[in-house]
């Protein structure tokens, strides 16, 4: 199975040197490229664009890389390609798949392709029928135990493991917070930070740089998350068509 890749760039010669390296790499497919970071958005965000994979530039007018990353993480996998090394720190906060520095070599290209395929050949498939629990495999040696996804109210990040927070209980495991996200469905798990990942039927409110659980549960909102969270949140927003 071949992935679908789509490039967004605002300088078209760095859009042919990867549409090159795309063509004459096997196991992955251009599914378009753009040059301006707004229609990227747009056309990600309806599924005009359906990408396993983008490459996009960080340094763009009217939308860095860096915004536009955090509005379609949960849409696509990002590598990034820039000139820029000194943004690599910024860009792990919206968990990029790779960072690339131009002039991109073939050779660097394609480490990156490889490094994509196999993560996204070991992710979780959402196809059949949904499941609406998951087993787990807890601190004890040996012991898994169920947990129904809706009960989840918080997914933390602990160093090599995350922290499946419920009601009146919190189970440890042995996981990335990535692949708690990609195992989750997307419809009700959002990234709220680099370290948090909440069930959006369980926010109470949000206030400032905070979101509220229904339990009490104060949630910090990171920066790069802010767009795409408020996104989600807006679908829902009851608003007035009357004119102020």
């Amino acid at each position: 199975m071949s992935l679908h890749c789509y490039i967004i760039d605002n300088e078209d010669h760095a859009i042919e040197l990867l549409t090159k390296h795309v063509n004459k790499t096997p196991g992955i497919e251009l599914a378009g490229t753009e040059t301006d970071p707004l229609v990227a958005w747009q056309k990600i965000s309806t599924g005009e664009i359906k990408a396993d994979i983008t490459f996009m530039d960080i340094e763009m007018p009217q939308l860095s890389g860096l915004e536009l990353g955090a509005l379609i993480q949960t849409h696509t996998h990002i590598i990034f390609t820039t000139a820029y090394p000194n943004f690599a720190l910024q860009s792990f906060d919206i968990n990029v798949m790779d960072y690339l520095v131009k002039p991109i070599t073939y050779q660097r290209f394609l480490k990156a392709v490889q490094k994509a395929q196999e993560l996204i050949s070991s992710t979780p498939s959402h196809s059949g029928p949904e499941m609406d629990y998951i087993f787990v495999q807890t601190e004890i040696k040996g012991k898994k135990i169920k947990i129904k996804i809706d009960d989840i109210f918080l997914v933390e990040s602990a160093q090599n493991y995350v922290r499946i927070i419920l009601k009146d209980q919190n189970h440890l495991t042995y996981i990335t917070l990535k692949e708690m996200e990609n195992t989750l469905p997307p419809a009700l798990f959002v990234r709220v930070h680099r370290s948090f990942l909440i069930n959006l039927n369980k926010v109470e409110s949000v206030e400032g740089s905070v979101v509220h659980l229904v339990d009490g549960t104060p949630v910090a909102l990171g920066q790069g998350y802010k767009k795409d969270f408020s996104h989600r949140i807006d679908e829902h927003l009851l608003k007035s068509k009357r004119q102020a």
